[in-house]
């Protein structure tokens, strides 16, 4: 079969290998589609501490059930369409045990420690069954949408634990494709305001096609002054760091209102995660700040529902579409910023 394998840092092509077996107890899925994140593109050049080589990345997969084990128990039926998430928990630290899936401390990832979606075909072991993330796919959703359920999974994690809810003013600072998906998802839960701020216009002015009522082009406006304006000097209710950038979560910090919630949801470079944040905005206005970097089994759910719905855009979303063969032109298009996602089809 044709996959992506890498053989070291920076260092990786698409070629033939040989086509996985059935693994026991789980299936063979022939994949239709798998979406590029910026976690993949950050694996290829920079390695991960959990990737040995060679790897096939790829963990944003949607396929068909092609073969399944024979000792396989679960209930998913040969010619399903299923999408895959990544997320392979242990089920049996305190924090599984609590539903708390997400820190679990025992987690694998498909496309880490098992091969991934890059490829015609991909082996889902049992372990992802029992206590994984994995969903069917509803007949009206195309595969390349289908892929999005990872990345929205993370997203519906994050406004759950915020709360937000009618009446809200959602800041989202950051408005690439996981910023997007907030703003969805926030006026889907009834926010009464949902404001935008990004240093990139193209990128603002995609976002808006997402339902964002206010944009702030904070690399030529004045972030602080602009939510003051807009909310007469009281702040924000909550507020959304979408990006990878520390000096975005002290801003975060400065402008949320009084008893205001700050999701931390994009994570720094680890040799640049002390931002400077003033601790005594915390305490004296009473803020609710948090961090969120994935899901459990129910949000993937969740996040199928939503792109099912509509309520996530899918159509929007998915900007670029290439064939495996196409992974290099694709890449090169991620990483100039002028797509929101793209989606590889072996």
């Amino acid at each position: 079969m044709r996959a992506l394998v890498l053989t070291g840092v920076g260092e990786f092509s698409v070629t033939d290998k040989e086509k996985p077996a059935c693994p026991v107890g789980g299936i063979l899925i022939k994949v239709k589609a798998c979406g590029l994140c910026g976690s993949d593109i950050r694996n290829l050049f920079n390695g991960h501490q959990h990737i040995s080589y060679p790897r096939t990345i790829g963990h944003e997969v949607c396929g068909i059930v092609e073969e399944i084990s024979d000792s396989y128990s679960g209930d998913y039926k040969y010619g399903e369409r299923i999408a895959v998430g990544p997320m392979v928990y242990c089920g049996q630290c305190e924090f599984c045990m609590s539903g708390r899936h997400e820190l679990c401390e025992s987690t694998r990832e498909l496309g880490q420690q098992w091969d991934g979606g890059f490829a015609e075909y991909m082996a889902i072991p049992k372990e992802a069954f029992i206590c994984g993330s994995i969903s069917r796919v509803p007949d009206t959703m195309k595969d390349e949408h289908a892929t999005l359920s990872e990345p929205a999974s993370s997203c519906v994690n994050a406004q759950e634990k915020a709360g937000i809810g009618m009446g809200d003013t959602v800041l989202i600072i950051g408005s690439g494709p996981i910023g997007c998906m907030h703003i969805s998802l926030a006026k889907s839960r009834g926010a009464k305001r949902v404001i935008v701020a990004d240093v990139s216009a193209d990128r603002l002015e995609l976002c808006k096609k997402f339902g964002a009522d206010i944009t702030i082009n904070s690399a030529i406006e004045n972030l602080q002054e602009r939510i003051a304006q807009i909310t007469n000097g009281k702040g924000v209710e909550v507020i959304i760091t979408a990006n990878p950038v520390g000096a975005t979560q002290v801003q975060a910090v400065e402008l949320a209102k009084k008893g205001g919630r700050v999701v931390f949801f994009g994570g720094l470079p680890k040799d640049n995660s002390r931002p400077g944040i003033d601790t005594n905005l915390i305490h004296y206005k009473g803020l609710h700040v948090m961090g969120v970097s994935t899901f459990n089994p129910r949000h993937y759910r969740l996040a199928v529902e939503a792109i099912s719905s509509g309520k996530i855009p899918a159509e929007l979303l998915v900007t670029e579409v290439f064939k495996l063969e196409d992974f290099k032109k694709g890449l090169e298009i991620a990483r100039s910023g002028k797509a929101l996602k793209i989606v590889f089809m072996p």
